[in-house]
């Protein structure tokens, strides 16, 4: 996603010159392979490094540009203007390499807090942004580049223009539909790299596919998306429906994902994955190629693979084999794409080395995994971990289910330990890391954990977006004290920072869970519904729940006084007392502006509509803490 594309309308002789050069890539890759041009000898380790950005109440804060123009050359933009990424440079894997990994990351997370709070802003680790709403995913908030445009425009052709359906399931469920790639701004992690020697790729990678399962269940840290609890680490199924290009309109047809684990373990080389994703995947994105591989290594040159790379970058497996030249040498990397952001720094560097270690000492254990598990019980792992995180089990290499907990400190925490010694890395520095991870997986107390207790600890206190903006704001201060997440106190609704920073937008208090009838339904109902709920308004949605109209306790009553028979075979449909195209606001109208709407037309409440559909309520007993609060201050003051 780093490179330049062109904004100019592409047509199918600019496709097909790209197709030709992704073919001159692949041809060049099995040349460079065949001649051991591939570099050796030498393990290095790499991070990048993916935050939000949020303002004083918590929420996202589209500040990116400005924060670009003040930081360095490691940082970059994300697709959002509240996401942001820093790029850390490569570290040869040896020695105190973990310690200068954390102290790296958190000079660059320093220098982007420094210059996002020059912008009322600050940085925030996590896999998904607590106070997220689904407002914040409009298309004024992509960061106006021509290749995230570009990438948008791309998806919803192969899409077929439909809108973009995520359904999740969890403790709660989520089902909504969105028109633009935005829903995959709601996720950031911790990239992780490792660089490889071509003989060892496959070997490698197959562990990489292995101990993904495992290395996520200790590291999950996003359980909740637009105010909805659903899996223990969300950003795989979010991330997976996010940039589906597939179209509801192929039926039977296996088609895979853009986001993918894998079908199958890899036999000889990473050309196996290269292909793969050629062969399945059309073009995403495509620029002018100016190199000729094969010509390059004629010349003695070494080829970048400009198309290859590309295509690379829009084909997003969980473990994704990577090319690059360093110093004049070519060089393979498997990139660890599961990972969260967060909970902290020193989480994230005890994260790598569990994973590197797994690598080593797996890969060094056993000759070749592919012969003591079959794959789809690797891949069933992964998804188990992703949604049930250290609850889950595990069928692992004996054939046998292991609970999480037991299979890392018992088994895998002791082959991490060993594949880091062999690696030289400084010991004092393997215990300190590796400790993490055991003190985490022993206690329970992941970065999700940490999350659900401090929500169900503050259940009845504020209401639900101010108690994800306490936690939000608790996670910005545990961050800067740099201790691990385990040891973190749970988030209290003091946290949040008061009433002010969280009745500024409609969407923060609105009811979301309504009680609604059809225009076609008997007036019955609607009494029923407001003698049994105790409501004073019901709302009135077609089919496709858009919005059509309200009726009020005060038009039922009117129709009582008037001789009203709920039994009466004429008895009336809700059409004909309903008021239509009544008054509503958008989620992310200002308090204020609401409340000027409700004094102006006279009315005690407002429906919620975003893109014609009706998604909540706000009315006059919701502004009722915003009363009490200024009463108080008003009497205090004075006191």
């Amino acid at each position: 996603m780093g490179q330049d594309i062109s904004g100019e309308v592409r047509g199918p002789e600019a496709s097909r010159a790209f197709s030709k050069a992704l073919l001159r890539d692949l041809t060049a890759m099995e040349r460079m392979l065949e001649t051991g041009m591939i570099e050796s000898g030498i393990r290095r380790l790499g991070l990048e490094q993916e935050m939000f950005f949020v303002n004083r109440g918590w929420r996202p804060a589209p500040v990116a540009l400005e924060v670009l123009d003040r930081v360095g050359e490691q940082f970059t933009t994300e697709l959002a203007l509240f996401n942001f990424e820093a790029n850390l440079e490569p570290l040869e894997l040896q020695g105190g390499c973990f310690g200068r990994l954390e102290a790296r990351i958190n000079e660059l997370v320093e220098e982007a807090r420094e210059a996002a709070n020059l912008s009322d802003a600050d940085v925030v680790l996590t896999g998904i942004l607590p106070t997220l709403s689904k407002s914040d995913m409009s298309l004024d908030n992509i960061t106006p580049k021509t290749r995230y445009y570009a990438l948008n425009e791309a998806l919803s052709e192969m899409r077929g223009r439909e809108p973009q359906r995520l359904r999740i399931e969890g403790s709660d469920e989520l089902l909504i539909q969105h028109d633009s790639v935005m829903l995959e701004a709601c996720n950031t992690s911790c990239q992780v790299h490792l660089q490889v020697e071509a003989d060892e790729f496959a070997h490698m990678y197959n562990v990489a596919q292995l101990v993904a399962g495992p290395v996520l269940a200790a590291a999950v840290n996003s359980p909740v998306l637009f105010g909805k609890r659903l899996w223990d680490e969300t950003r795989i199924a979010l991330f997976q429906q996010s940039v589906d290009t597939r179209s509801g309109a192929v039926h039977l047809r296996e088609l895979s994902s853009r986001v993918r684990f894998g079908e199958q373990w890899v036999d000889e080389s990473v050309t196996e994955l290269f292909q793969e994703d050629v062969a399945r995947f059309r073009a995403l994105l495509i620029r002018d190629i100016d190199e000729d591989p094969i010509q390059v290594l004629r010349d003695g040159g070494v080829p970048k693979l400009q198309a290859l790379q590309l295509h690379n970058g829009t084909v997003y497996r969980w473990n994704r084999p990577c090319y690059g030249v360093g110093g004049g040498k070519p060089h393979l990397r498997i990139e660890c794409r599961y990972l969260p952001s967060g909970p902290s720094v020193i989480d994230e560097v005890a994260n790598s080395a569990f994973w590197i270690g797994l690598m080593l000492g797996i890969s060094e254990k056993y000759e070749d995994v592919r012969g003591e598990i079959d794959f789809d019980d690797v891949k069933a792992n992964f998804l188990e971990a992703s949604r049930t995180g250290l609850q889950a089990g595990f069928r692992w290499l004996d054939g046998e289910i292991h609970p999480a907990r037991a299979l890392i400190l018992d088994e895998l925490l002791p082959l991490a330990e060993q594949g880091l010694a062999s690696a030289e890395v400084d010991p004092a520095e393997v215990d300190k890391y590796l400790s993490i991870i055991r003190d985490r997986v022993e206690s329970g107390n992941t970065g999700t954990r940490w999350i659900v207790r401090s929500m169900t600890e503050m259940k009845g206190q504020g209401s639900r977006p101010e108690r994800f903006a306490a936690v939000t704001a608790a996670m910005v201060a545990n961050q800067k004290t740099g201790e691990p997440g385990h040891l973190w106190e749970t988030a209290g609704i003091q946290d949040a920072g008061g009433w002010r920073l969280n009745y500024m937008r409609v969407e923060q208090f609105m009811t979301t869970s309504l009680f609604t009838v059809h225009e076609d339904e008997l007036v019955s109902m609607v009494a029923f519904l407001m003698d049994r709920k105790q409501i004073r308004h019901v709302l009135v949605e077609d089919d496709q729940h858009n919005l059509v109209g309200m009726v009020s306790y005060r038009s039922v009553l009117r129709l009582m006084a008037e001789g009203f028979d709920s039994n009466a075979d004429d008895a009336p449909p809700v059409s004909s007392i309903m008021e239509r195209q009544p008054h509503s606001v958008g989620p992310e109208t200002a308090t204020l502006e609401a409340i000027d709407l409700m004094r102006h037309h006279k009315v005690s409440c407002l429906p919620v509509v975003s893109d014609g559909k009706l998604i909540g309520i706000v009315s006059e007993r919701d502004f009722l803490p915003v009363a009490y609060e200024l009463l108080e201050e008003k009497l205090v003051g004075e006191g």
